[in-house]
């Protein structure tokens, strides 16, 4: 059916587009072969151009919906990474807290052990102060019952014993 109207409009567009023979304007004639050659454009040409068009609107709306779930999909992301992000922030939060409370116990904990060190340093430095002391005291005794010893017996008395003692206090 198209074709046998193609046909008949290409025969007209022949007939009516002849020349005049007379000095009469040929406005008519001309409009109706412009008309006939726009239908004719349209009818070859309409469907493929609107075919192009709407699969390229389609093509590019699927474009666009590709884009818009990647944005999402992005934005997704982004605010589970600024979560993350915000969650490793408290973390280390709590993990400086942790990390100054755990110093002060071992701070503490080191210095109850010098202190502890110290005493016992100084216990044993009392000690071993009392036992030279002693050991002083003894040697001094030792010294003092030599020489009194060394002296002859006759002149050991309690007066010479003393000045002896004496000697070696002073």
């Amino acid at each position: 059916m198209s074709r046998i109207l193609v046909l008949i409009l290409m025969i007209s567009t022949y007939a009516l587009a002849s020349e005049a023979e007379h000095g009469s304007t040929d406005i008519v004639q001309r409009t109706v072969n412009f008309i006939l050659f726009a239908g004719l454009v349209w009818y070859l040409v309409g469907e493929p151009v609107k075919s192009y068009f709407a699969s390229r609107s389609q093509g590019i709306a699927d474009r666009l919906k590709e884009v818009q779930k990647k944005l999402d999909e992005s934005i997704a992301l982004k605010k589970e990474a600024l979560a993350k992000i915000s969650e490793a922030e408290k973390f280390a939060e709590e993990l400086a807290a942790a990390t100054k409370k755990e110093n002060k116990i071992i701070n503490d904990n080191i210095m109850s052990q010098c202190d502890a060190e110290l005493e016992a340093l100084v216990k044993q430095a009392e000690s071993k102060k009392e036992f030279e002391e002693r050991r002083m005291v003894r040697e001094v005794v030792e010294d003092v019952l030599r020489e009194t010893l060394a002296q002859s017996s006759e002149s050991f008395d309690k007066e010479a014993m003393a000045s002896v003692i004496l000697k070696k206090v002073a």
